[in-house]
């Protein structure tokens, strides 16, 4: 039987490094990109311990030309790529968009939008030539309605959104599969990106809810990728017990502690 192959862009971290601890256990190849060498080849030893083919690309996927490069160094037994997780993102700031740091908006545009763009054209062609594949992007609930301060970011997120619903209709008459999840509140290196590094400010964003891990983001996009080749997983939103919506949860300084 043929090995299966997932590409994971960002996967030195968060939701990224759980999806491939996740789809690895799964009996999946892994191609790993990400701008962290040391990071990425860190993750790929472990994993290649385990008995897991691993291949590496280091390049950010702002840059479309090394994007490209990476993509065309890949061995023939490489190309064929079943899933695709386009993971890499961030968030940038909270300011009020009048007040907005320009560097963190086309940051956030080029990663979360343009990056996610360059590499469903790098990997899609390939699956719509074998008539088969699957597309998982990462939004966010944040796509669904805008926050005070999210302005830029849930823009990006709600644009996640409508490409992946776009690019389900132009693979309609394909068995390729796409679906979008859209995460709420999950405890990463998220917030400490959003804060640049800020760890107090980034450690106050989860006290007093229990919130999601990389890992339960991982195992959902594992169940669509698993699902019968007849049944598509559109989309799925998934939230911390105690949140309701992107703007509304309920603390308790107690509750982290007592769930954990």
């Amino acid at each position: 039987m043929k090995r299966k192959t997932a590409l994971i862009t960002g996967a030195t971290s968060g939701i990224g490094e759980a999806c491939a601890r996740r789809f690895a256990m799964g009996g999946y190849a892994l191609i790993l990109t990400g701008r962290n060498a040391s990071k990425l080849s860190s993750l790929a030893k472990e994993l290649a311990s385990e008995g897991i083919e691993v291949k590496t690309l280091v390049f950010d996927v702002r840059d479309r030309e090394a994007s490209k490069t990476a993509m065309d160094s890949l061995e023939k037994e490489w190309k064929d790529i079943d899933v695709l997780i386009n993971n890499a993102g961030l968030a940038r700031g909270l300011e009020p968009e009048y007040e907005g740091d320009f560097e963190d908006w086309d940051q956030m545009i080029d990663t979360n939008i343009k990056g996610l763009l360059t590499m469903t054209r790098l990997v899609v062609p390939g699956m719509v030539a074998r008539n088969r594949g699957h597309v998982i992007n990462i939004g966010s609930v944040a796509g669904d309605a805008a926050y005070a301060g999210g302005n830029v970011y849930c823009a990006t997120k709600a644009a996640v959104k409508t490409i992946s619903d776009g690019l389900r209709i132009d693979l309609v008459n394909t068995k390729v599969r796409v679906t979008t999840i859209k995460p709420g509140l999950v405890e990463t290196n998220f917030s400490n990106v959003r804060f640049h590094g800020n760890d107090e400010k980034a450690d106050k964003v989860y006290e007093g809810i229990h919130p999601l891990n990389g890992e339960d983001i991982a195992d959902v996009a594992f169940y669509a990728a698993s699902a019968p080749e007849h049944v598509q997983i559109a989309e799925v939103l998934v939230l911390a017990t105690h949140q309701a919506s992107g703007s509304v949860m309920s603390k308790d300084i107690h509750r982290k502690e007592t769930l954990t």
